[in-house]
């Protein structure tokens, strides 16, 4: 358990930082299928296999990047500030975007920023919140770690159908529905 300084809650960070890994998994596989829709996939889907590696990497990247490298514990800013602030990662994510099929390193830039995005909107029921523009906001519905199994099958559920749907025009969702056609 740690305590957060910011609002004095305790909190696991085992639990959420599993829970970060594994919605940064599904973000980086929704940023993928749209990776493969825009054509910038690169030599044998390189590019695509980055973008998913990316989204794991962008989705525990707001709290490590408060960390200082070389300093154990130490951090150069205040929990969920500047690297939660939620116009940097969509900008990042639209400047990404704009430059798919252009720029190689776009389509795992864009992995990153979909990862970093899936992290704040998970942090976002928090009681500390995220910094949306320039006040913080929470929907205070649990703390940290008590909801993380609800959380990654909502983002993984999210993350199968948006590659359905990108890749497949949702063939396999709705074969899913009439599966449960009782009429």
């Amino acid at each position: 358990m740690i305590n957060c300084k910011a609002c004095s809650c305790k909190f696991s960070v085992l639990a959420s930082q599993r829970a970060h890994e594994l919605t940064g998994w599904a973000a980086g596989i929704a940023a993928a299928a749209w990776v493969i829709r825009q054509g910038a996939v690169g030599p044998y889907h390189l590019w695509m296999l980055a973008t998913v590696i990316a989204g794991y990497f962008g989705g525990t990247a707001p709290d490590w990047l408060e960390q200082i490298p070389w300093r154990k514990n130490k951090r150069w800013c205040t929990h969920r500030t500047i690297t939660h602030w939620v116009p940097g990662w969509v900008a990042l994510l639209y400047a990404a975007n704009a430059g798919l099929g252009t720029y190689w390193f776009c389509a795992p830039l864009f992995g990153f920023a979909a990862g970093g995005l899936i992290h704040l909107l998970i942090d976002w029921p928090n009681p500390l919140g995220v910094p949306i523009l320039w006040s913080r906001h929470s929907l205070k519905l649990w703390k940290s770690g008590h909801a993380d199994s609800f959380v990654v099958a909502v983002c993984w559920f999210a993350a199968i159908w948006i590659a359905d749907k990108l890749l497949f025009g949702s063939l396999h969702f709705y074969r899913a529905l009439a599966f449960f056609d009782w009429s």
